[in-house]
């Protein structure tokens, strides 16, 4: 209806105002739609009228005074309504409506106005009952029941004893103030005319019928109520725009008296509607006023305690013996007031007195709130859900702003959520909120630096609770409205609360990424365990690392399950968390063991090279340190064992790779010791024996030796270090033959050597060989007879080009600390070189001495 009409109710509510393409109640002519201001977001109820809905179903042709006489009447139905909306203006109470946008007036002649939201009347509520009763008649009266919103979802409706006490209470309250402040008389209180808000608040409206009593003589600026208009039931118009008759009380009907009782008595009737079944008045007369006298003639057609109040199911016993008999009664004289209502037997109840104490919470003394907030938890669970979640746990949110009771109230709200079936819909839309803005307004951050010891013992209420919170918010809310919350926590200067923060992290790591972990929060906890001064912290800290490390909490019963995506990569570990651990300076017990189970985990993750070379020279040092028992140093030397252990095994694995893919490499095996050669004769080598040695120190032609000799391929060698001078200067003057193959690469400590250069090659009948070059010391040079500062040579020695000459005794030092081998490198063969020996200064020719006697006289 509303969508196909929308142009034709344009007005200022619609232009402001996003409407809901279906009506979501029906309170009398109005329909009620869900409304949203554009410009705040502000949610609302949208009443529109339409006139037309005014209009007889039937229609046909009507003559033009009949015309004229129902569009009068049709304009009385308006400004009737009019005065409806115009009376919650000016009634401002929290047991009637409260109105947001004022009564306007449509392009169609209708009627538009904006009031808080709601979720039902009580008269639908009445009547979705019914219709469940009559599905399952084995239900009882009180029980659950489900409704469709307009989006077609199922949400569940509740009237039980005490969402009733409760609702009656409100609606008393609501009269009282009607009667004693407004000055006014209801006069068609119906179901009706009462609604239900968000908070299950019962709300009194429909004052269409409303004026001022007879015995009034103050001034108001409502008219009297004309009941011989009022009474009169016009069948061209629809009932619900009509007074109903059913609720009336006899002194209405049928003496004329208007007063505040025959509120009351239509009270009564709405009582006896709630629990009968159907749900509606005892009191049947279809509107018709000759019916309701014949009713009220007969004592076994009124409403009496002997009949039960002519109600199908049983009442309660405070009820039927103390209320109704003082509410559906004849005399007015006789009936209570609103006031004498309110403290009658039937609200003299534990949950209802903690309603009631609930809504005057403003009223109360600071020592009341503490005492009312301490003992509300031990009767939480007696609440039904439905008055818990609209009811107690908004009223507790909005008393968040007294800071004396801010731990009280919010160990009771995580109480209620705790007992709620729909906890996660009530943490996202109603705490959550109410959480940012106790730790995150302006107020706070203003005065941030300010130690702040009721926000603290808040903040520890949030800590504690930390799980629950977890179990019903999303890890997006979590990690934008939570995390900053923990993280308060963990930045406090008071150390029970940094504890009770970081015995958080196994729940955290529940809810949070891999990413957050790592960029977000692990720096957070580094950060306090590398600041604090107290080893309780330290302790708790380590306990953390070892959590983000994928280990246990301390004491905990079982593996902690997390997301392996939030425990800390192997980076992190190795780089951010070893560190601090080597930080460490104390050598407290309770640290150092600490340390070891986070070492522990430490091993599952780290690799071999960095365990062995990072990791057990710290668990060495804190192994060593003087406070530990012998218990926990064997601990620790467990740890070493098996990381050792652990570290030889993966070493041995590795070489013994290496060395299977060396042999099918066919690479032979390097010697271990670097001042060995492979061959233990040298002279045997190269082909080299007593005679060739004696031939060379003797002066004599290296020609006569044996062809095969001199033609003998001499074999690759490596070099052999001399032990002694002797074997030194042999070495000297053996020149080395070149390598056949490829020589053998020296070891990195052989690069000190210098390279071994070869001298003036010369023509020779030797086999091919290099000869090394020695530096530091005068190398030898082939001589003639004018340069022999000795004298002439001799003959044999002038004559023969191969004959040598030492110029100096070589140093060995020297030749062992400058030799240097070639690498990979076969030098060009050379012939024979020319070298020769000086004689001693003396110009006799000496006998020719062989083998050592020759080498001993030429040195």
């Amino acid at each position: 209806m509303f969508t196909s009409a929308l142009k034709s109710f344009s007005s200022n509510i619609t232009a402001n105002y996003t409407v809901s393409s279906n009506p979501s109640a029906t309170a009398g002519a109005w329909k009620v739609f869900d409304g949203k201001k554009k410009s705040t977001g502000k949610v609302v109820s949208i009443f529109v009228f339409d006139r037309k809905s005014l209009e007889s179903p039937g229609g046909g042709l009507r003559s033009r005074s009949n015309g004229a006489s129902l569009r009068k009447i049709h304009d009385e139905v308006v400004e009737r309504l009019k005065k409806e909306a115009s009376s919650l203006a000016r009634l401002r109470h929290p047991n009637i409506l409260e109105l947001a946008e004022p009564v306007e007036d449509t392009r169609s002649g209708g009627l538009m106005f904006a009031t808080e939201p709601i979720t039902a009347t009580l008269a639908g509520l009445l009547r979705d009952q019914d219709d469940h009763d009559r599905l399952d008649s084995d239900r009882g009266r009180a029980g659950r029941y489900r409704v469709e919103d307009e989006n077609g979802n199922q949400k569940e409706a509740e009237l039980d004893e005490l969402e009733i006490q409760k609702g009656l209470l409100q609606v008393a309250k609501g009269l009282e103030f009607l009667h004693e402040s407004a000055g006014l008389v209801h006069g068609n209180l119906t179901p009706e005319g009462i609604y239900i808000n968000q908070k299950s608040d019962w709300k009194i409206s429909g004052l269409g019928f409303s004026g001022p009593p007879d015995s009034s003589t103050a001034p108001s600026r409502t008219f009297p109520i004309a009941l011989s208009e009022l009474l009169y039931h016009d069948p061209r118009l629809p009932r619900n725009v009509q007074l109903d008759i059913d609720y009336s009380s006899p002194d209405f009907v049928m003496d004329g008296n208007v007063s505040v009782s025959a509120d009351m008595f239509s009270l009564g009737l709405v009582m006896l509607a709630l629990y009968n079944n159907p749900h509606e008045s005892p009191i049947r007369t279809n509107g018709n006023i000759s019916t309701y006298k014949k009713l009220f003639s007969s004592s076994s057609t009124v409403p009496s305690a002997s009949n039960n109040f002519l109600c199908a199911k049983p009442l309660p016993r405070q009820l039927l013996t103390d209320v109704l008999p003082r509410l559906i009664t004849r005399r007015p004289a006789q009936r209570m007031n609103a006031r004498e209502f309110q403290q009658s037997a039937f609200f003299d109840n534990i949950m209802v007195s903690a309603i009631r104490f609930l809504d005057s919470l403003p009223t109360k003394t600071p020592h009341e709130k503490s005492q009312f907030m301490r003992g509300l938890p031990r009767i939480l669970e007696q609440f039904p859900k439905s008055v818990l979640d609209r009811k107690v746990l908004p009223a507790l949110l909005e008393e968040t702003k007294d800071r004396e009771l801010l731990a009280l109230i919010l160990a009771n709200v995580f109480k209620i959520i705790q007992l709620l079936p729909s906890a996660q819909r009530a943490f996202a839309d109603k705490v959550l909120p109410q959480l940012r803005e106790i730790f995150f307004s302006a107020g706070t951050k203003s005065a941030s630096t300010e130690r702040d010891t009721l926000k603290e013992a808040a903040l520890v209420v949030v800590l504690e609770n930390m799980a629950l919170i977890a179990a019903n918010c999303a890890g997006k809310n979590f990690k934008d409205d939570i995390l900053p919350i923990i993280q308060l926590g963990l930045e406090s200067q008071t150390h029970t609360i940094v504890d009770k923060a970081l015995t958080c992290l196994p729940t955290m790591l529940s809810v949070l990424d891999f990413s957050t972990v790592k960029n977000d929060l692990f720096p957070i906890v580094a950060a306090v365990f590398s600041k604090t001064s107290s080893l309780g912290i330290k302790v708790r800290a380590l306990e953390a690392f070892v959590i983000l490390c994928g280990g246990k909490p301390s004491g905990a019963t079982k593996e902690i399950k997390t997301p392996s995506s939030s425990i800390l990569d192997k980076y992190t570990v190795q780089e951010k968390v070893v560190p601090l651990l080597k930080a460490i300076k104390t050598k407290e017990p309770a640290v150092m063991m600490a340390a070891l189970h986070v070492f522990q985990q430490v091993g599952k993750i780290a690799d071999t090279d960095f365990l062995a070379v990072e990791v057990l020279p710290i668990l060495w040092s804190f192994s060593l340190g003087p406070l530990l028992n012998l218990q926990q140093f064997q601990e620790y030397m467990t740890l070493i064992k098996n990381l050792s252990s652990g570290i030889e095994q993966e070493q041995t694995k590795k070489l013994s790779e290496l060395a299977s893919n060396s042999t099918n490499g066919f690479e032979s095996p390097r010697s271990n010791d670097l001042m060995s050669m492979p061959s233990n004769d040298p002279f045997g080598s190269l082909g080299v024996g007593e005679d060739d040695f004696e031939r060379l120190v003797l002066g004599k032609s290296m020609g006569s030796a044996p062809q095969s000799q001199r033609t003998q391929t001499a074999n690759p060698i490596s070099p052999t270090w001399p032990t002694s001078a002797t074997s030194a200067m042999s070495s000297v003057l053996r020149p080395q033959q070149a390598p056949a193959s490829r020589a053998i690469t020296p070891d990195q400590i052989m690069s000190n050597f210098a390279t071994l250069k070869p001298s003036s090659p010369t023509n020779s009948g030797m086999g091919t060989h290099s000869q090394p070059s020695w530096s530091g010391m005068q190398p030898m040079q082939p001589t003639n007879v004018m340069s022999n500062p000795w004298g002439s040579p001799p003959a044999s020695s002038a004559n023969n080009p191969n004959a040598w000459t030492v110029s100096q005794p070589p140093n060995v030092a020297n030749i062992l600390g400058n030799l240097s081998f070639p690498q990979n490198t076969v030098r060009p063969a050379q012939q024979q070189s020319s070298f020769s020996i000086q004689p001693p200064p003396s110009g006799q020719q000496t006998a020719k001495k062989t083998g050592l006697d020759a080498y001993e006289s030429l040195i």
